[in-house]
C-alpha cells in the first residue's frame, strides 16, 4: 500500500520578496512610459519648431520694426496703428468679403447641385466622380495658366464663344466689375471636386425609405429635395459652409497669378496685401500684424466649427 502524499504547504511570500516584485513592476512601468514619452517628445518637438514657434514669433514681429537690414526694434502698437490707417487694409477686407460672398453663391451651390445630379446616375458613376474631382488634382499654377488663356481678351476661349453668338468681347480680368467674378469662377472650378464628393457620401447615407415614402405621397423632385435631402444633410451643409468661409478668406493664388490685385486694387485680398507688405514693401512688422488680425478673424470661424463638430459627436 502506497504511503499517503502529504500536501505541500503554500510558500509564504516575505516582505522583501513583495518589495522586490513591486520594484520590478514599477521599473517596467517606468520603462514603458519613457518609451511612450520619447515618441511623444518627437511629435512635440516637430510641432514646437514648425508650428508653435512660428506662431509666437509672428505675434512678436507684429510689435517690432523688422526689415532684416538692421536689428529689430520694439515699436509696440505702432504697426497696428499704421495698418488700420492704411486705406488698402479696408479695401483688402472688402474685396475678401466680396470674394467670400460670391464663392458662397457659386462655390457652395454648384457642388451641391452637381452631387444631387450625379447621385441620380446609375451607370458610369465612378467615371463621373473622377471627372468632377480631376481639377483638384491639377497643380494650382497649371489651373491658373489654363484659365488665363480662357480669359484672354484676344484668342481666349470665352471671347471666341461670345463671338459665335455675335456678342461683344469682354475684358474678363481687366474690368473692375468682372475681375472678381472671374476669380471666383476659377476658384469654384478648381476646388469643387472635394466638396462634391463629400456631398455624394452624405447623400448615400440618407435612408432610401424616406425617398420612397415621399414618392408614395406624390412629392415632386423639388419637394423631395427641400423636405428630405436638405434636412438630412443640414449638418454637413453647415460644416462645409464654415470650411468654405475659412478657405475663401485665405484666397491668394488666384489674384496673385491672374490679376496681381488689379485693376485699380479691385482684387487685392488680405493675403495678397500681406504678401506685399512682407516681400514688396519689406515691412515684416506690418505683415505680421496683418497676419495676426487674420488669425483672430479665422479663429472665430474655427471655434464655431469645433463647437458644431463636438455637438454633433
Amino acid at each position: 500500500m502506497a504511503a499517503p502524499t502529504l500536501a505541500r504547504a503554500p510558500e509564504r511570500t516575505t516582505e522583501p520578496q513583495k518589495d522586490s516584485k513591486r520594484l520590478v513592476r514599477r521599473r517596467r512601468r517606468i520603462r514603458e512610459n519613457l518609451t511612450a514619452y520619447v515618441f511623444l517628445a518627437a511629435g512635440l518637438i516637430c510641432f514646437a519648431l514648425f508650428s508653435w514657434y512660428p506662431i509666437v514669433r509672428g505675434l512678436l514681429l507684429g510689435f517690432q520694426q523688422v526689415n532684416f537690414s538692421q536689428p529689430a526694434t520694439w515699436v509696440g502698437w505702432e504697426n497696428y496703428q499704421r495698418l488700420f490707417d492704411d486705406p488698402l487694409f479696408t479695401t483688402a477686407w472688402k474685396n475678401t468679403g466680396y470674394f467670400t460672398l460670391l464663392a458662397l453663391v457659386f462655390g457652395f451651390a454648384a457642388p451641391f447641385a452637381t452631387a444631387v445630379v450625379l447621385n441620380e446616375f446609375r451607370h458610369a458613376r465612378s467615371y463621373l466622380r473622377m471627372t468632377v474631382y480631376l481639377p483638384v488634382m491639377l497643380p494650382p499654377i497649371v489651373t491658373m495658366l489654363l484659365w488665363r488663356w480662357f480669359y484672354d481678351p484676344g484668342p481666349g476661349l470665352f471671347n471666341n464663344v461670345l463671338k459665335i453668338f455675335h456678342l461683344p468681347a469682354q475684358q474678363w480680368l481687366e474690368s473692375e466689375h468682372l475681375a472678381m467674378v472671374s476669380l471666383v469662377l476659377v476658384s469654384t472650378w478648381a476646388n469643387m471636386g472635394t466638396t462634391t464628393l463629400i456631398y455624394l457620401a452624405a447623400l448615400g447615407s440618407i435612408p432610401g425609405e424616406l425617398y420612397e415614402a415621399a414618392e408614395l405621397d406624390g412629392a415632386t423632385i423639388r419637394q423631395r429635395l427641400t423636405h428630405v435631402t436638405i434636412p438630412q444633410m443640414r449638418f454637413i451643409l453647415m460644416i462645409t459652409l464654415l470650411l468654405q468661409v475659412i478657405g475663401t478668406m485665405q484666397v491668394f493664388i488666384e489674384p496673385f497669378v491672374l490679376t496681381g490685385g488689379g485693376p485699380d486694387d479691385a482684387t487685392v485680398t488680405v493675403l495678397l496685401l500681406l504678401y506685399r507688405y512682407a516681400f514688396i514693401y519689406n515691412d515684416f512688422g506690418m505683415a505680421s500684424a496683418m497676419s495676426t488680425v487674420l488669425f483672430l478673424v479665422l479663429g472665430v470661424f474655427a471655434a464655431v466649427y469645433l463647437r458644431l463638430s463636438r455637438s454633433k459627436g
